[in-house]
């Protein structure tokens, strides 16, 4: 596990497997909320699998950078809805494109032949993760 992280990348805070100058966290949310937005800022927690202090972190760095707004939903104020702005939407797109094309790259150097085994052991480690949660 340890090699496969590295191999990825995932132990680089500060870029994206694929390379890009952002976190990997702030790329979760980013590709989250494209998929998934309004989304309130609990469900976005949820989806990342992160406390709640760690999202509202994140949250503020990405209002920073001018990624994303929050508002008041109004049927619940207690809700903050996360919306990405335009200059977020551009920025998950470029994320969204880079992930695709370093997906590909990989599926490419599998071979064919064992392409279907390296996605059933994948699912079955996410399944046993998930259930040891």
């Amino acid at each position: 596990m340890i090699a496969l992280v590295r191999a990825f990348g995932l132990h680089q805070g500060d870029q994206t497997p694929c390379g890009t100058p952002v976190s990997v966290a702030e790329a979760h949310a980013l590709l989250e909320l494209s998929r998934h937005e309004p989304m309130a800022q609990r469900d976005l927690a949820a989806w990342l699998r992160l406390e709640k202090s760690t999202v509202s972190r994140l949250v503020a760095q990405l209002e920073q950078r001018g990624w994303l707004g929050r508002a008041r939903d109004n049927s619940d104020r207690r809700v903050l809805l996360l919306s990405l702005t335009a200059d977020g939407r551009r920025i998950a797109g470029e994320l969204a494109a880079a992930r695709r094309a370093r997906f590909a790259r990989l599926l490419a150097a599998i071979p064919a032949a064992q392409r279907d085994a390296v996605t059933l052991a994948l699912t079955t480690l996410v399944e046993a993760i998930d259930a040891s949660v």
